[in-house]
């Protein structure tokens, strides 16, 4: 059996920025067991797989250890595959998920645009300690969404030092955390770490600003902000919060296209 997969970077505009993404289009789900040792074979963040059913499109994605419920860059990159070698027409494409109904938008300037689920947030007075051990920080503003927990910093500059311990971040019991603080060259930076679900750092995490953007628009009083994600490979998006939506904007570059022979 073959499967054609494609490998795309997301939110960058140059192959070997932004955050790589495997896309398998299928005629048919194969078992979870399979779906996820391609993942593992891949060894990238994320694998998405694709199937249209009766009523649309449908994705799932696998990091190389679990299938996650929610995941922007390769929801961009499928996207892109899409627009780009499926001989897609549309300017819009639409994926059912676990997170309900995705969008993702071609743009005049060539962005792709993510339209997710906004995140809701509140703040944890008594966070767990290995937040504060493994990122080894003293931390204050700590932040728990749907996914993941939130740390708020003073400065770029401490989000870029950060050294994090994997280990003891991988015992809290979350996705991931996330650490956020204002931006030099944009209006807010972060980095994300997810040990838990066999990444360390992810390049660049779509889903993580949907929990990011509505506590930077809150806090700066505006809804649309730029954002960087200061990993090595680095990440650009332009992030709107429209109500209960959170749009998010970046380029897509294929870096490879071939085939998976089983």
């Amino acid at each position: 059996m073959t499967i054609p997969i494609y490998q795309a970077d997301a939110f960058t505009e140059k192959v070997f920025g932004g955050n790589p993404a495997a896309v398998c289009p299928l005629q048919e789900w194969l078992p979870n067991a399979l779906m996820q040792k391609i993942a593992l074979e891949n060894n990238l963040a994320e694998t998405a797989f694709i199937v249209r059913e009766s009523n649309g499109y449908h994705i799932r994605w696998f990091t190389p250890t679990v299938e996650v419920d929610l995941c922007g860059h390769a929801t961009l990159a499928a996207a892109h595959v899409f627009f780009n070698h499926l001989q897609y027409q549309e300017k819009e494409i639409s994926f059912h998920s676990k997170s309900g109904l995705l969008k993702v938008m071609q743009q005049k300037n060539g962005q792709l645009t993510l339209d997710f689920p906004r995140d809701h947030f509140e703040q944890i007075t008594n966070p767990p300690f290995e937040i504060g051990e493994g990122l080894k920080i003293a931390v204050q503003d700590v932040y728990k969404g749907k996914f993941d927990y939130m740390v708020v910093t003073d400065s770029q500059q401490t989000v870029e030092k950060l050294q994090p311990d994997f280990k003891t971040l991988a015992h809290i019991k979350s996705r991931g955390v996330l650490v956020t603080a204002p931006g030099k060259e944009s209006d807010f930076v972060s980095r994300c770490f997810f040990p838990q679900s066999g990444i360390d750092e992810d390049p660049v995490t779509g889903s993580a600003h949907t929990l990011l953007t509505p506590y930077w628009a809150g806090v700066l009083g505006k809804n649309k902000l730029t954002a960087i994600q200061l990993s090595a490979r680095k990440g650009y998006l332009d992030c709107e919060l429209s109500g209960d939506r959170v749009l998010m904007s970046g380029y897509v570059v294929t870096y490879m296209k071939g085939e998976i022979i089983v």
